[in-house]
C-alpha cells in the first residue's frame, strides 16, 4: 500500500498496526489488502474487547467455536513467520482461554506445533475425549522427531566412547589425542624455523569399553511451569537410554514419585506418562533416586527443576550432601529449555551451591556438553549469565 522510497509513509504504517486503529492512535492512516487482513488477525487477539466494533477498530475475540478458531489460526500463518505464529498461538491459549478447544481434532490440526503447545496438550490429557488423543499424539509425536533430529547427533557424538581419562595410549586415533600431554612431551623437538612442533610420541586417551560403564538418572519436576523442560528431558532420556554405555533411569515427581524407565524408548510414551501440574516434593524424589544408585562413583544425578520445594528442605539439602559424599556427581538444573531466565527458588539455589552442586539454567544445545563434564568429573560449563 506504500509507495517505494515514502519512508513516512511507511512509518505510519507500522504505527497504524501497532497502536490498532483507535481514535487516539493519531495517525490518520487506513488500510487495506494484506495490512488490512493481518490488522484483523492482530485485532481479534490484542484488541481491547471492552467496547463496540466500529468499522476496524481492534476488538479482542475469536468467537468460542473451533471453525472460526482454526480459522484465525490459518489466517496468521498467511501473515506471519513461523515463529511469530507460535507466540501468537501462545497468546491466545492464554488470553483468551481456547484451551478447550484444543481438545476438538480439527483445531490440533489447524495449530503450528511446538514445545509450548505440547505442554498445554499434556496438562489437558486427562480431559482428552478418545476422538482427540491420536490426534494429539500425532501432535506430539511431530514435535520430539523435530527436537530428536536436532538434538540426538550431537548428543551421541558427544557422549558415545566416553575418554577413560586414566588410561594413556601411545597409538591413539586422531579424536583420541590428548593433545596437551602430546605437546607437553614433545617441547624438546620444538623447529623454530618453522615455529612448530614435530610429535614424535602421541599421547592419548583410551576408549571406554562397550559395556555400561555410567548410570545416569534423571529427575524431572512436572509442575506445570516445567513443561518444556519435561519434553526436552523426555527426548534426551531416550537418547541417553539408546547408548550401550550408559545406563539410564528417568524419574518424574510432583507430589508424588514416577519412574518411566521402562517407556524409555519412546519419548512420546514418557510424555503421555507424565502429569503436569500439581505440588513438588523433591525431597521423596531424590530419596527414591538415592536408594537407585548401586556405583556412587560411576553415577550422575541431573535434577530438573525450578528449586520450589513443597517437602522437607532440610532433608533434601541433606540427601544432595550425602549423594556427593558417595561420589555421585550431582547436576541440578533450573530449567531444560530455550527459553530465558527462568523463575526459582534463590534461597534453594544458593545452599545447593554451598555444597558444591551448583543450580543453573541450560539450552538444550548445552546439554551434552555438561553430561559430558558430568560423566567425566570435570568442572561444569556453567553459564557466566547464571
Amino acid at each position: 500500500m506504500t509507495e517505494p522510497g515514502d519512508p513516512a509513509r511507511e512509518r505510519l504504517r507500522r504505527w497504524r498496526l501497532v497502536l490498532g486503529g483507535e481514535q487516539a492512535d493519531g495517525t490518520g492512516c487506513a488500510l487495506s489488502g494484506r495490512d488490512a487482513g493481518m490488522d484483523g488477525v492482530l485485532a481479534a487477539l490484542y484488541g481491547k474487547g471492552d467496547r463496540p466494533r466500529p468499522g476496524r477498530e481492534r476488538a479482542a475475540g475469536l468467537g468460542s467455536s473451533a471453525p472460526s478458531v482454526a480459522r484465525w489460526l490459518g489466517d496468521i500463518r498467511t501473515y506471519f513467520p513461523s515463529s511469530v505464529v507460535q507466540v501468537m498461538q501462545r497468546d491466545a491459549v492464554d488470553r483468551l482461554g481456547l484451551s478447550a478447544l484444543l481438545l476438538e481434532p480439527e483445531m490440533l490440526e489447524a495449530v503450528e506445533a511446538d514445545v509450548h503447545l505440547v505442554g498445554t496438550l499434556l496438562s489437558l490429557k486427562s480431559a482428552m475425549p478418545e476422538t482427540t488423543k491420536e490426534t494429539a499424539r500425532a501432535v506430539v509425536r511431530k514435535v520430539v522427531d523435530e527436537l530428536e533430529k536436532r538434538l540426538a547427533t550431537r548428543t551421541r557424538a558427544t557422549l558415545t566412547g566416553a575418554l577413560d581419562r586414566g588410561a594413556r595410549v601411545s597409538r591413539p586415533r586422531h579424536h583420541d589425542i590428548d593433545w596437551n600431554r602430546t605437546v607437553a612431551a614433545n617441547l624438546k623437538h620444538y623447529l623454530p624455523e618453522y615455529r612448530t612442533i614435530v610429535p614424535e610420541r602421541l599421547i592419548g586417551h583410551g576408549r571406554a569399553a562397550r559395556s555400561v560403564k555410567k548410570e545416569v538418572i534423571l529427575c524431572i519436576d512436572q509442575s506445570g511451569s516445567m513443561a518444556a523442560s519435561v519434553v526436552h528431558a523426555s527426548v534426551f532420556g531416550a537418547v541417553l537410554a539408546s547408548m550401550r554405555s550408559i545406563s539410564t533411569r528417568l524419574v518424574v515427581f510432583d507430589t508424588a514419585v514416577a519412574d518411566l524407565t521402562d517407556q524409555l524408548d519412546d519419548p512420546v510414551d514418557v510424555l503421555f506418562g507424565t502429569r503436569l501440574g500439581g505440588g513438588t516434593d523433591i525431597n521423596r524424589a531424590l530419596a527414591y533416586c538415592q536408594a537407585r544408585v548401586t556405583r556412587p562413583a560411576e553415577t550422575v544425578v541431573v535434577l530438573i527443576s525450578d528449586l520450589y520445594e513443597g517437602g522437607i528442605r532440610d532433608e533434601m539439602l541433606k540427601r544432595v550432601a550425602a549423594m556427593k559424599a558417595s561420589g555421585v556427581q550431582f547436576v541440578a538444573l533450573l530449567a531444560l529449555s530455550d527459553e530465558g531466565a527462568p523463575a526459582y527458588d534463590r534461597q534453594h539455589a544458593a545452599a545447593l551451591a554451598a555444597l558444591g552442586a551448583p543450580a543453573f539454567a541450560c539450552t538444550p544445545d548445552l546439554f551434552p556438553e555438561v553430561m559430558a563434564a558430568a560423566l567425566e568429573k570435570r568442572p561444569l560449563p556453567v553459564p557466566e549469565t547464571v
